[in-house]
């Protein structure tokens, strides 16, 4: 019994020994840890061939003015716009202009055969019969007054009638006045004794057809909506700005508004802004803001698509580099790349605000007289990329 108890002994010390020896040889054989990545390389140098392509200059401060941009129309001047209507119903018979038609004042625009207005010249042609008959009647009973032939009541009779057909002579003569038609239109109808119930429409102002709703054969009431027609001003337009609600705090009326329109390339109108609306728009959530066109250059045509740009403050005096030397990087990082040599150049960020005129304003990350890659900065970028694989 003894032998086999100090076997098992010495086993348990010969075990005990070689444990220790096996973690030291896996600790040989483990692989060794992986060293950190390296930092992605900020500079790139050039050789003096790529570096001819590279514009250098140095940073310098221009003046940018704070603005709001917004997308914008050119409209008519509303305040101005006359709406033009039939003040009695009727069907259209003919139409005298055009959309677009410049008109003066009293000019024709459209005729309406109107039964109301049939009835009233009417009216008058009977009001003026009843009155000649009963003018006579009073220079009768006038003449067998002074003989002593008739009874004076009959005298104050004819007196009353006379009164009366005079009345109503001229109320159906008012009546037509109401009708849009002249003292001499009125006559002629009286004279002539003709009824045609054609009311003519006449533009209220001097200005250019802004719209035109109605073709003959069209029956028309005056509470019609839209108007059959309405006038603008010719000489004035409004420039509309639809602003962000964001931005509408900082419009204010006396605020200069610029504006380009796609239609007219190379075209800039300027004016100042004279209203601000009250209320946002539910549906856009933008809020108008309009100018005053006093002198509109030729082409310029009313809901014509303009940018609109709106100086909120005066200018700033800021740090400034050209557009083309900033590249937006893959996470929205903007950077510049600045040298000192024009051979080695180095990745900085920079914060911008919105460029004006070609040129971003620089709110940190760069100074003034700092030399930068004014241009090729998207093939130094590139070129950074190239170096980190």
């Amino acid at each position: 019994m003894k032998f086999p108890l100090r076997r098992m002994i010495a086993g348990g010390c010969l075990l005990a020994a070689l444990l220790p020896m096996q973690a030291c040889r896996q600790q040989e054989n483990a692989p060794a840890p992986a060293p950190p990545p390296a930092a992605p390389p900020q500079s790139v140098t050039l050789d003096a061939g790529q570096a001819g392509q590279i514009r250098v200059e140095a940073a310098s401060e221009r003046d940018f003015a704070p603005q709001v941009q917004a997308p914008g129309h050119v409209d008519f001047d509303q305040d101005h716009l006359a709406q033009v209507s039939s003040p009695w119903a009727g069907r259209v018979q003919q139409v005298f202009v055009k959309a677009g038609d410049v008109v003066r004042r009293g000019q024709p625009l459209f005729s309406v055969a109107s039964p109301d207005l049939a009835q009233a010249e009417g009216a008058l042609i009977g009001a003026q019969g009843t009155w000649a008959q009963a003018k006579a009647a009073l220079q009768r009973a006038q003449g067998l007054a002074q003989a002593q032939a008739n009874a004076p009541r009959d005298l104050e009779q004819a007196v009353s009638d006379e009164q009366t057909a005079a009345g109503n002579y001229q109320a159906a003569r008012q009546a037509l006045r109401l009708y849009g038609k002249s003292e001499a239109e009125i006559d002629g109808i009286a004279a002539a004794r003709r009824v045609d119930g054609l009311l003519r429409i006449d533009s209220p102002m001097e200005g250019r057809v802004a719209t035109r709703a109605i073709a003959p054969g069209a029956l028309v009431q005056p509470s019609d909506s839209p108007a059959p027609m309405s006038i603008a001003p010719s000489s004035t337009l409004w420039l509309v700005a639809d602003v962000t609600e964001a931005d509408a705090a900082q419009v204010r009326a006396g605020q200069v508004m610029t504006a380009t329109l796609p239609a007219l390339p190379g075209v800039t109108l300027e004016s100042k802004v004279d209203y601000v609306g009250s209320a946002c728009d539910a549906a856009t959530h933008r809020v108008a803001a309009r100018a005053t066109l006093r002198q509109a250059p030729a082409g310029l045509l009313p809901q014509m698509l303009a940018d609109i740009t709106i100086r909120t403050a005066e200018p700033v005096r800021q740090v400034a580099v050209p557009m083309d030397a900033v590249v937006r990087e893959s996470d929205g990082t903007l950077v510049i790349f600045a040298t000192a040599d024009a051979l080695t150049f180095t990745r900085r960020p920079v914060q911008l605000d919105e460029p004006q005129g070609g040129y971003y304003p620089v709110r940190s990350g760069l100074q003034a007289g700092e030399r930068i890659a004014a241009s090729g900065a998207l093939f130094l970028s590139n070129a950074l990329a190239l170096l980190a694989q």
